[in-house]
C-alpha cells in the first residue's frame, strides 16, 4: 500500500494541473469586436399595452429602419421592463445610470437587427397603475412577452435582458414560463431579496435601502413628479440631511425621510417590518430561489461582480440554472460593483485594460447565438469567465488608484474544479496560520453603538458625494471626510476591531470560490452582532508608505439568527456559540509578500443599522447599551477562516 502512494500523489497533482490548465483557457478574453449595424432605428413612443387588469404600461419600441422608415420583415424581439425610466430625466440618471445606459442598449440592439421593447413597469413614469416593490413584475412581464410576440414585426422569439431591478422583472416573469421566452441575459440580479437586498445576515442594510429609495424610486415617483413641495422634501433628504437620517434610524410613523410619499413610506417600512424570513419575502419578484423549478429550460446568462451587492444572487441563480437545464448557462464575474458595463477600475483600484468588458456586445452575441442561430463560437467558451483580482505593480495610477491588476480565468463550473478549501485559523497574538490553536485566551473588545466602525467600500450600493464614497476596493483608512470617521487612521488600529493576518506570503495564494468565517463567539448583551472583513494587505511602497488593504469581501452576522434566518435564538448568559459568516465568494490572488487578513468585529455602519445590544425588536428599539463581545481560538473553539484556493497552490505557503 504505501509503495503505491508516491503513485497516487503523482496522479493527483497531474489532475490538478490539468484542471487549473482548463481554467487558464484562452477562451477567457473579452467578447470580439461588434460589428458595424446593419439598420437605423425608429422608435415608436409611449405605446400603452394593456395588462391582464386593464391596467396599461406606457411603452417605447425601438424598430429596426432603413432610410428613417421601420424595416419590413420580422424580427427577434428584447424585452427591458425598468423602474427607472425609460426616457430617464436627469434627475435619475445622475443617482442610477443603469437607466440611460438600458435606454442606450435599446438603440444599440436595434441597429443590429432586433425589436427592443423598452417598457416603464407599472406605477412608474408614463405607465398607469400603482407601484409597489418588485410583486406586480412577474404578470405583467408574462404580458407583455406575449404582447410583443403577437405583434407584425415579432417572428415569435422573445429574449429579455436588463440589470438590477430589470434583473428581477426577468426573474419574476420567467417562473411563470411564457411561451414564447426564448432566451435571457440577467445582469446583476438577487436570488434573495430579503439577504441580498434588505436583511443581510440579519442585519438591516441600512444605507443602501434609505439612499435607493430616495433617489432612485420616490424622487421620480408620480406623487413627486406632480408636486415640487414633495421632490423637494425628498432630494433634501437623498442629499443634504441623509447623514442626519441614518443616524436617526429606527423611523417612526410620519417621521421618516419618505414622509411626502406616503407609498414609499410604507413600502420601507413593510421591508422593516418583515425583519424575518417570512412569506412576505417568498413572493415572486422579491424570491427567485423558491421558484428554481420552476424556470423554463432556454438559454441563460447571468453577470456580477465581486463588489455586486446581488454577487450571492448571480452566483446561486446560475448554479441552480447549470444544474437543473440542458440549454445553455453561462456566468460572467468581473472585479466590478453594482455595474451594468465592465470598467477597468473599481473604488479605489485600477485592475487594468484586461478587466474593461463590453457588456454590450456580449449580449449581441448571446442573442446573435441563441435568438438569430447565428454561430457567434459563444457557446463553445467554457461557460464560468470570473476576473481573479491581484497580481500587479501595486503602484499608484496617474487617477491615483492603485494598480491591482488581474486575469481572467474560464473554467467548466463554479466552484472552478479542483479547488481545494483552506482553513486559516485566529490566534491570541493576532496572528493568523494554518496550525491549530491550542491553549489560548480569547478576544475581547467592547462594541459601543454610538461610535460604530465606519463602511470604507464593499457591497454598500448607496450614497454619493465625499462623504460616502463609491462601493468597490478602498484602502481600509478613516478620512474625516468620510461619513462616520472623526481621524485619517486605519480602521485596523481601532480597538473594537480585532486583526488577525499571516506573515508575509512566501508565495502566492490564488483564491476563487467560496469564503466563510467560523467564530466562536460570546457576549455580554442577549443579542449583538459580528463582522467579519477578507483583506490584501500590500507592503508599504514609495506610492504607499503605510501599505495598502484592500477590502475583497465582508459581511455580518446577527447573533440571534445565526441558527436560521427565520428562527430567532438569543444568547443565554455565559453562552458560547459558533456562527458562521458567509462572506459568499472571491477571485484573488494574495501575491508574494502580502499579507492574507481578516478584521473582525461588531459594526459596518451606515452599510448595515446598528445592533442597540438590547435584544428588542429590530427597527423599533428604545435605547442603545454597550457590550462586551469575546471571539475564542482554542482548541476547543478552533475559529477560522475558510477559503477556497486554486489548485497550483493546494500546497500551503
Amino acid at each position: 500500500m504505501s509503495r503505491n502512494r508516491p503513485r497516487l500523489e503523482y496522479f493527483i497533482t497531474v489532475v490538478l494541473l490539468v484542471l487549473l490548465a482548463q481554467a487558464r483557457s484562452t477562451n477567457a478574453q473579452a467578447p470580439a469586436a461588434t460589428p458595424d449595424p446593419q439598420y437605423d432605428v425608429v422608435v415608436a413612443k409611449n405605446v400603452m399595452v394593456a395588462m391582464r387588469d386593464g391596467v396599461k404600461l406606457a411603452t417605447d419600441i425601438y424598430l429596426p429602419a432603413r432610410d428613417g422608415v421601420a424595416a419590413s420583415g420580422k424580427f427577434p424581439v428584447l424585452v427591458c421592463r425598468t423602474p427607472y425610466g425609460k426616457n430617464p430625466p436627469p434627475i435619475t440618471s445622475a443617482t442610477n445610470p443603469m437607466a440611460e445606459k438600458e435606454m442606450n442598449a435599446a438603440s444599440y440592439f436595434a441597429k443590429n437587427g432586433y425589436v427592443v421593447v423598452l417598457q416603464d413597469v407599472r406605477g412608474r413614469f408614463d405607465s398607469e397603475g400603482k407601484f409597489y416593490f418588485a410583486i406586480n413584475e412577474g404578470p405583467d412581464g408574462y404580458d407583455t412577452v406575449e404582447w410583443a410576440a403577437s405583434q407584425p414585426w415579432s417572428n415569435g422569439k422573445v429574449g429579455t435582458y436588463g440589470a438590477s431591478y430589470m434583473a428581477h422583472v426577468q426573474n419574476a416573469m420567467a417562473v411563470l414560463r411564457p411561451p414564447h421566452l426564448s432566451a435571457m441575459f440577467i445582469t446583476v440580479g438577487a436570488g434573495n431579496y430579503f439577504e441580498e437586498g434588505a436583511w443581510r445576515g440579519g442585519a438591516f442594510m441600512l444605507l443602501h435601502n434609505v439612499f435607493y429609495a430616495l433617489t432612485s424610486l420616490a424622487m421620480t415617483s408620480h406623487e413627486a413628479r406632480a408636486n415640487p413641495v414633495t421632490l423637494a422634501a425628498l432630494t433634501q433628504a437623498a442629499h443634504q440631511d441623509l447623514g442626519s437620517w441614518l443616524l436617526a434610524y429606527p423611523y417612526r410613523s410620519a417621521a421618516t425621510p419618505f414622509s411626502s410619499a406616503p407609498a414609499y413610506e410604507k413600502w420601507f417600512q413593510d421591508y422593516v417590518d418583515h425583519y424575518t424570513y417570512d412569506d412576505y419575502w417568498k413572493q415572486n419578484g422579491l424570491n427567485a430561489e423558491v421558484s428554481y423549478d420552476k424556470y423554463p429550460d432556454i438559454p441563460m446568462y447571468f453577470t456580477t461582480g465581486w463588489y455586486d451587492f446581488f454577487e450571492r444572487g448571480s452566483l446561486n441563480n446560475f448554479k441552480a440554472m447549470a444544474s437543473r437545464h440542458k440549454s445553455p448557462t453561462k456566468l460572467l464575474v468581473g472585479p466590478w460593483e453594482h455595474s451594468v458595463n465592465g470598467p477597468r477600475f473599481t473604488g479605489d483600484v485600477d485592475f487594468g485594460p484586461t478587466a474593461e468588458f463590453d457588456m454590450f456586445a456580449e449580449q449581441l452575441r448571446w442573442f446573435n447565438q441563441t435568438l438569430k442561430g447565428e454561430e457567434t463560437g459563444i457557446l463553445h467558451e467554457p461557460p464560468v469567465r470570473v476576473f481573479v483580482m491581484g497580481g500587479g505593480s501595486g503602484s499608484k495610477s496617474e487617477a491615483g488608484r492603485m494598480q491591482d491588476g488581474g486575469q481572467w480565468i474560464a473554467t467548466t463550473a463554479w466552484p472552478p474544479p479542483g479547488a481545494v478549501s483552506r482553513s486559516y485559523y485566529l490566534h491570541s497574538d493576532g496572528s493568523l496560520s494554518e496550525r491549530s490553536p491550542e491553549a489560548e485566551a480569547p478576544s475581547v473588545y467592547e462594541y459601543d453603538p454610538a461610535h460604530p466602525v465606519p463602511s470604507i467600500g464593499g457591497q454598500m450600493n448607496g450614497g454619493v458625494g465625499p462623504a460616502f464614497p463609491a462601493d468597490g476596493p478602498r484602502d481600509q483608512v478613516c478620512s474625516v471626510k468620510t461619513f462616520g470617521c472623526d481621524n485619517d487612521l486605519p480602521l485596523a488600529s481601532r480597538r473594537d476591531v480585532r486583526v488577525f493576518q499571516t506573515p508575509p506570503l512566501e508565495s502566492d495564494v490564488e483564491i476563487a470560490g467560496p469564503v466563510s468565517v467560523d467564530l466562536w463567539i460570546s457576549s455580554s448583551a442577549p443579542d449583538t452582532d459580528f463582522t467579519a472583513k477578507l483583506v490584501d494587505v500590500a507592503p508599504p511602497s514609495k506610492d504607499y508608505p503605510f501599505g495598502f488593504a484592500m477590502n475583497i469581501e465582508d459581511r455580518i452576522i446577527r447573533v440571534r439568527w445565526s441558527q436560521g434566518l427565520d428562527k430567532p435564538a438569543p444568547l443565554k448568559a455565559g453562552e458560547v456559540r459558533m456562527v458562521t459568516i458567509d462572506l459568499i465568494a472571491a477571485g484573488n490572488r494574495f501575491t508574494k509578500g502580502h499579507r492574507i487578513r481578516v478584521d473582525i468585529s461588531s459594526s459596518n455602519f451606515p452599510y448595515f443599522d446598528l445592533n442597540p445590544n438590547t435584544g428588542e425588536r429590530p427597527g423599533y428599539s428604545t435605547h442603545m447599551e454597550k457590550a462586551l463581545n469575546m471571539v475564542y481560538h482554542d482548541s476547543g473553539h478552533p475559529s477560522h477562516l475558510n477559503l477556497t484556493v486554486m489548485p497550483s497552490n493546494s500546497v500551503s505557503p
